[in-house]
């Protein structure tokens, strides 16, 4: 059995042979030929590199499978349910999978396939390989499961009310329209032969009554339209920042600016479907109307503008196809620009100290170049589009003066009936370009949709429709049974821990090296990530089943890095405001937090900036520590509570933490210095790779750990004597 040590030595592991990947290929779904496999693994092998997972990542590129790689770990970390993946078993690759049942199979080289105990694979080396997940590009009409779509439609329709109103204005508006045209046949008609200015004083009368009509009509749909807009954004926002603020946190997003576009999009979304496009859309069927109209009027020159009906919609739909695609990409890169922005901002004082502004500045220029690429190419396509559209329109403007000729040559038409079909005729080509223009901004909102919808297909904390438990007893116990947690998307078991309980009373520290589990643990408990597998009962209430308002009164959790928010210090130590005068100057007191206020000008509206700009490190960690004492939980997760502190703030601190537990209350804090956790702790949990390793007595365990240091080190001292 290979030692799973030898993960770091590629050079001791042997190569993947060709029937394994094939198998692995398939079972992933990636359809390959046998053909191009063979030639792909020529050009692998050529490489000359002794690294399965090199050789298997530079086969990927040669078969150009995009966002499909490779990586190696070993078995007792790896989540199965991200199988299939490749093991390796009496020093050959092998296949391993899941069947029907559920029950891991492993397939060789040969295509024999047996069941295998995962007991047995404990230490065994993995490949595990990544394939991106698969999604289909919006289309026009690709609304039936989009959740954004869905609830910008439904706060938009929610009263029907007005769009009854916009209707009928637009109908009158439309209906109004072919009095211009009329006008204009009886003046060239009847008013110029003649000189009837009697005549012509009444319709100018008409036609005033017409315009003024048209004006009030037009103006109150666009002032209805106006209100719906406003309202229906008040609703769709507030509803996008409470699902964000509920989201489960280890399933958002890593990067907060491409988050903050993808909510952005939404704006775009909801000022297309409260814009013009309405009109665009009711006045679309009058179209027709016009063309029979112009049928009534001018005969053969209603063919002109029926025939260019079905070329601008297949331009608009042609148009549409080309941009589909483009928009996506154009969308993403922006996202990642706006991404690589708020990055450089929060991190701009490690960017000048380490002198690699040039490398986001490249970086910058990379995404910008790429970005304005597209934007490029997008604007070329609507102008095609829009271009054309005009030329459409000149066209059949000339096309029917020519057939109009011909039939005013015939005897058939008058001049003024020529050119009532000529206005009657614009009327119809410009629903037609409007419509070939909202099909190119379409795309833009399609994309914008698809966006905003990963984001509200993510998991909430608890669902919308759940009942929720509302316990009024205080919590006497904090207990783990099965847990497991992978986050997603990826592979390892962050943790893996049986059973483990924390009772009333119990002051317990986790120790541990850096990466062990001890935070992840923290946030699990304090109902932050969601147990992959498992349950954690507070009380005798399930964690995830329990109303968050009553988790939020039991638990206070303070993490390694405390976030500040744009405020006073003030409003910052009291975020929930639940906190009297006299307690927060107790807690100020004893935490040393009033020698931030008496060092400020302001004291307690000391300004405070995004992030805590304007606080040191330690100061940061004091008022987190003040926030959790003002909340008074009776289950307090502090993790490295003293990480940023000084000697004697340190003492300070944990004479507070002391001074402020409830003899019934539970502490759980993480600690990287064992020795400090001896000072609050009676239990020391020891944890490793996400397991607990010891559990036990504060100075038993402490003992233990200290043993296993000094072994080593007079292993070494002997080995360099000798």
């Amino acid at each position: 059995m290979a030692d799973p040590q030898n993960a770091e030595a590629p050079a001791a592991l042997p190569a993947v042979e060709h029937n394994v990947i094939a198998a692995l290929l398939a079972k992933l779904d990636i359809d390959v030929s046998d053909e191009a496999l063979c030639d792909a693994e020529k050009v692998s092998l050529a490489a000359n590199s002794n690294n399965p997972v090199e050789r298997l990542n530079g086969l990927f590129q040669q078969l150009q499978l995009r966002g499909v790689n490779a990586t190696i770990m070993r078995w007792h970390r790896f989540d199965q349910s991200r199988l299939p993946a490749l093991i390796l078993l009496d020093d050959e690759w092998q296949l391993i999978a899941h069947d029907g049942q559920e029950q891991l199979c492993v397939r060789d080289n040969q295509g024999s396939e047996q069941p295998i105990d995962a007991e047995q694979l404990s230490t065994n080396p993995l490949i595990w390989v990544r394939v991106p997940a698969r999604r289909e590009l919006g289309s026009l009409f690709s609304l039936t499961d989009n959740v954004a779509a869905k609830l910008v439609l439904g706060e938009i329709f929610k009263k029907r009310g007005w769009l009854v109103d916009v209707l009928v204005a637009t109908v009158i508006i439309n209906i109004l329209a072919v009095g211009t045209s009329l006008f204009a046949m009886q003046v060239y008609d009847r008013v110029v032969p003649t000189l009837a200015y009697a005549t012509l004083a009444t319709l100018v009368a008409g036609m005033a009554i017409i315009i003024g009509l048209d004006w009030t009509l037009k103006t109150l749909r666009a002032r209805i339209l106006d209100s719906v807009a406003h309202n229906a954004d008040k609703r769709i926002s507030q509803k996008v920042f409470d699902h964000v603020m509920h989201l489960q946190l280890d399933s958002r997003p890593r990067s907060l600016g491409t988050l903050a576009a993808q909510i952005g999009g939404l704006d775009n979304v909801r000022q297309f479907f409260t814009s013009g496009v309405i009109f665009t859309l009711v006045d679309m069927p009058f179209a027709l109307m016009f063309i029979g109209f112009i049928a009534v009027i001018g005969g053969p020159i209603a063919l002109v503008y029926l025939l260019l009906l079905p070329v601008a919609a297949l331009l608009g739909m042609v148009t549409q196809r080309r941009l589909r695609g483009l928009m996506k990409r154009q969308l993403i890169r922006s996202n990642e620009r706006q991404g690589l922005l708020v990055d450089a901002i929060q991190g701009t004082e490690t960017i000048r100290t380490s002198n690699s502004t040039w490398r986001f500045a490249q970086l910058w220029r990379e995404v910008t170049s790429t970005l304005l690429r597209y934007n490029i190419q997008q604007k070329a396509i609507s102008n095609f589009a829009t271009v054309t559209t005009g030329s459409f329109s000149s066209s059949g403007y000339v096309l029917a003066l020519v057939v109009g000729v011909g039939q005013i040559e015939a005897g058939n038409l008058t001049m003024g009936a020529l050119i009532a079909c000529s206005i009657l005729g614009g009327r119809v080509i410009a629903p037609i370009a409007q419509g070939v223009q909202f099909l190119t901004q379409w795309e833009n909102v399609a994309q914008s949709l698809q966006m905003v919808n990963q984001v509200l297909l993510l998991e909430r904390e608890r669902k919308p429709d759940q009942t929720l438990l509302i316990p009024d007893q205080t919590p006497a116990e904090l207990r783990v049974e099965r847990l497991r947690f992978c986050y997603p998307e990826s592979p390892i078991k962050q943790l893996e821990i049986d059973q483990l309980s924390f009772k009333a009373g119990d002051r317990v520290a986790l120790v541990g090296a850096i990466g062990c589990g001890k935070s992840t643990l923290l946030k699990v408990l304090a109902g932050l990530y969601r147990p992959t597998e498992g349950r954690i009962q507070l009380g005798q209430a399930d964690l995830w089943e329990t109303d968050p308002a009553v988790v939020a009164n039991h638990i206070g959790y303070l993490p390694q890095s405390v976030h500040l928010f744009k405020g006073t210090l003030r409003s910052n130590l009291l975020l929930a405001g639940a906190a009297s005068d006299s307690q927060l100057l107790a807690v100020m007191q004893q935490l040393d937090v009033d020698t931030i206020v008496n060092n400020s000008p302001k004291g307690l509206d000391h300004e405070i900036y995004e992030g805590g700009d304007g606080l040191s490190g330690g100061q940061k960690q004091l008022v987190g520590l003040a926030r959790v004492a003002l909340a008074q939980p009776t289950v307090w997760l502090l993790d490295e509570p003293t990480a940023s502190l000084d000697n004697d703030t340190e003492r300070k601190v944990l004479d507070a933490i002391e001074a402020s537990l409830n003899p019934n209350d539970i502490l759980i804090l993480s600690t990287h210095r064992p020795l400090l956790a001896n000072r609050l702790a009676k239990r020391i949990i020891h944890m490793d790779a996400g397991r607990v390793a010891a559990d036990g007595p504060a100075e038993q365990v402490l003992q233990g750990l200290m043993g296993k240091r000094r072994g080593p080190a007079r292993a070494g001292g002997a080995n360099h004597a000798i």
